[in-house]
C-alpha cells in the first residue's frame, strides 16, 4: 500500500482536493442558493436537490469544459507551436509529429513499448492520438452538459420574471451561455500562456513543470 501510494500520489492528492473542492462547492452553493431563494420569497430546497439541478450542474460543467479545453488545445499547439526557453515547449528543431524513430513507432518500438505502437497502421495512427482525441471528447461533451443545464437553469430563472422559455438552439446564440463560456476560456488561455513565459526565467526547484535551477534561460524543452 505504501509503495501504491508513492507510485500514484500526484494523482491521489489532486483526486483528494478536486473531491474536497467539489463538496466545498456543493454546500457554498446550496447556501447561495436558498439566500436568493429566500430573497424572491420562495421556497428553499434540500442540499441533495441543489446537487441534482441544473444550477449546479451548469456551474461545475462551465469550469470542466474550459479546463478540458485548455489541455486540448495545448496537446495540440505544443506539436507545431515553440517557445524558445521554455519548459512546456519542444526542443526547436523537434516542431511536429517526429520520426517513428524519435516516437518508437512500429519497428523502433521497443519491447516494454505499448502493444499499439508496435503494431502499425490503424491502429498505431489511432493510439498515436489517443490523448488528442480523449481530451477533445471530454470538452465537447462537458460543454454539451453545460449547455444542456444551462438553458434549463436560465428558463428556470425567466419563469420566475414571467419570461418565456428559450429553446436550446437559442439559448446558444444567448449572451448567457456565451458568458459562461468565454469568461472561463479567458482566464485558462492567460493562466497557460503566463506558465510558458513565467518558466522560461522562473524556477522551481525539483519541479518537472521547471527547468533545473541553473540551466540558462535560452535553454528549450529542458525539465528539472
Amino acid at each position: 500500500m505504501r509503495r501504491f501510494l508513492r507510485d500514484n500520489g500526484l494523482a491521489l492528492g489532486f483526486g483528494a482536493i478536486f473531491l474536497a473542492a467539489l463538496v466545498g462547492q456543493a454546500f457554498v452553493g446550496h447556501s447561495a442558493f436558498n439566500d436568493e431563494q429566500l430573497a424572491h420569497q420562495s421556497e428553499t430546497v434540500s442540499l441533495w436537490r441543489y446537487v441534482t439541478s441544473s444550477s449546479f450542474g451548469v456551474d461545475v460543467l462551465e469550469n470542466w469544459q474550459s479546463e478540458y479545453l485548455q489541455f486540448t488545445l495545448f496537446i495540440l499547439g505544443t506539436v507545431w507551436l515553440l517557445q524558445r526557453g521554455s519548459p512546456e515547449s519542444k526542443e526547436l528543431d523537434k516542431a511536429g509529429g517526429e520520426s517513428d524513430r524519435a516516437q518508437r513507432i512500429g519497428r523502433h518500438a521497443t519491447a516494454e513499448s505499448p502493444k499499439w505502437a508496435r503494431v502499425g497502421g490503424l491502429r498505431t495512427f489511432v493510439y498515436s492520438n489517443s490523448l488528442l482525441c480523449l481530451m477533445t471528447t471530454i470538452w465537447l461533451l462537458s460543454w454539451l452538459g453545460q449547455s444542456v443545464t444551462g438553458v434549463v437553469a436560465y428558463n428556470a430563472d425567466r419563469f420566475d420574471h414571467q419570461l418565456p422559455a428559450l429553446s436550446w438552439f437559442q439559448y446558444l446564440g444567448s449572451s448567457d451561455f456565451w458568458d459562461r463560456t468565454l469568461q472561463n476560456w479567458q482566464s485558462e488561455f492567460l493562466a497557460v500562456g503566463s506558465m510558458v513565459v513565467l518558466a522560461i526565467y522562473l524556477r522551481q526547484r525539483g519541479s518537472p513543470e521547471s527547468k533545473p535551477v541553473g540551466a540558462p534561460h535560452g535553454s528549450t524543452g529542458v525539465e528539472g
